[in-house]
């Protein structure tokens, strides 16, 4: 029995002291920690802005010809350019379910975030092999099993402190919670990045867990980034989209977990059958991958 407890032990420690060099890599790194905030804050002020949506549907973008403002009285005009001011606002209620485009994109953005973080998980399980700490990680009694777990839960933790920087800088660009919004809705979104987290950094790890070259993890995120962030709900609905890109996005797991985060955070009503249902979409992909990343560990992780 003490036997036990002692491997059990060995394990924990195992993956709290590989977590911990990981995660003493990101933090005593400031400049690296900065940049990765950098691109969704630039994304949300430049971007986020620049689509000013509502202005497309406004008295001056739908002025009316001469020959017809001479049909209506003073007042009729009156009560048609009341009804064009609000129809700005129809529309992006209807649309995306918010007034605010920053407050959609934003919940796109942490999410964008998490991937952005995961990708580079497989990037560090090449460096370790390369530098030759890999090779001191297998001869200790550290399962390899461990040795991915702790690369995930490193890249999950790092997204999760990271989407929560990144909402609070939201905040000034005209970030604003809906009315279902509550306290625990905020352990909510955790969950789901969570689960995300721990699915991408699986992923990623497994793309790459053969790989000695520091050419394959970049070439695996760049033709992955853009397919996964667009073929989603980051920017724009499923439902507006081409009926072939709706086919693509609507499997998308960064879809699920957007939209279960926008039904949390700036939604005025929450469905929560459909709610349970990205959860259960976005963890059944959190434990298929994390599976195959554990049983690939065993078979392909070596000196």
């Amino acid at each position: 029995m003490s036997q036990e407890n002692k491997v059990s032990k060995s394990k924990l420690h195992g993956l709290w002291a590989l977590t911990n060099r990981e995660l003493k890599k990101w933090y005593k790194a400031p400049v690296v920690f900065v940049l990765t905030l950098v691109q969704p804050i630039l994304w949300l002020g430049l971007l986020g802005n620049a689509l000013n949506l509502r202005s497309l549907v406004s008295p001056d973008s739908l002025a009316l010809p001469p020959s017809l403002v001479a049909e209506f009285t003073a007042d009729q005009l009156a009560l048609l350019q009341d009804f064009i001011s609000g129809l700005g606002n129809s529309m992006m209620q209807g649309t995306f379910g918010t007034d605010s485009y920053i407050s959609f994109m934003a919940v796109g953005m942490i999410v964008f975030t998490a991937l952005f973080t995961t990708m580079f998980s497989g990037m560090s399980i090449v460096w370790d092999r390369r530098l030759g700490f890999l090779n001191k990680a297998l001869s200790t009694p550290v399962s390899r099993a461990v040795i991915i777990l702790s690369k995930v839960l490193s890249a999950t933790l790092r997204a999760m402190f990271q989407a929560t920087i990144i909402l609070i800088i939201a905040i000034p660009f005209g970030f604003a919670v809906g009315a279902a919004f509550t306290p625990l809705s905020i352990l909510g979104v955790y969950a789901f990045l969570f689960l995300l987290c721990v699915g991408l950094s699986s992923m990623f790890i497994a793309i790459n867990i053969r790989s000695r070259s520091n050419e394959t993890p970049m070439a695996v995120m760049n033709l992955l980034n853009m397919p996964l962030t667009f073929a989603s709900s980051a920017f724009f609905p499923i439902s507006r989209m081409p009926g072939w890109l709706q086919a693509i996005a609507s499997v998308n797991p960064l879809s699920y977990a957007i939209d279960g985060c926008r039904q949390l955070l700036i939604n005025d009503t929450i469905n929560y059958s459909q709610l349970l249902f990205q959860y259960a979409y976005v963890g059944i992909f959190a434990v298929v991958l994390s599976s195959i990343g554990i049983i690939l560990s065993w078979r392909y992780l070596n000196k």
